[in-house]
């Protein structure tokens, strides 16, 4: 790909992700709840059949969907839970374990993440936000490739995007975009 090339493909993405967010934010709040409780149920329903010991999560940021209350019964449950780290711009994100309720910071990309860090091996599986899904698995996020690039490794934990219906978007994806293995929305 030439560089006009390049220049027009990440303005098409720069462009998609303008459009996704304004449709995310378009939910209203009411609704929102709604589906963040279904989205969780289906979270909840696929660990009882897989019964993973631990579990990457991520805390909502920006309008994504909320699934803290699953979170908090996969805990009960005994699931070791983990919240994504950014240790260092470019590289994969590493992981702190995390019990809800516990205090919270904000990290080097401004995630909240655990005020005291104990960090993990990264877990077996991974719950991913997604700003935008295709129907053929792959995400759009926030350009930063850090799902991306922790999903790289050539031991690939099990991956459930996280996203609301109306993210859901046709593009290419780029050459290091990793396909997630199930996305669950409201509707799924």
């Amino acid at each position: 790909m030439n560089r006009d090339d390049q220049d027009t493909a990440a303005l098409a993405k720069q462009a998609l992700r303008l459009a996704l967010r304004q449709a995310r934010a378009a939910v209203a709040p009411a609704t929102r709840v709604q589906w963040d409780a279904t989205i969780g149920a289906q979270l909840l329903a696929w660990w009882r059949l897989r019964q993973f010991p631990a579990i990457g999560v991520y805390w909502p940021l920006a309008g994504e969907p909320d699934l803290r209350a699953a979170y908090a019964e996969l805990a009960d449950a005994g699931v070791r839970l983990a919240l994504p780290v950014v240790l260092a711009r470019d590289h994969a994100l590493a992981f702190a374990e995390w019990t809800p309720g516990e205090a919270m910071a904000k990290d080097l990309m401004g995630m909240t993440v655990p005020a005291r860090l104990r960090m993990l091996e990264r877990p077996p599986a991974l719950v991913i936000p997604c700003l935008g899904y295709s129907d053929e698995g792959y995400r759009v996020g926030y350009g930063g490739g850090f799902y991306d690039r922790t999903l790289a490794d050539a031991i690939r934990p099990a991956t459930v995007g996280v996203a609301y219906s109306g993210q859901r978007a046709v593009f290419s994806p780029a050459p290091f975009d990793v396909a997630l293995d199930v996305i669950f929305t409201e509707k799924t």
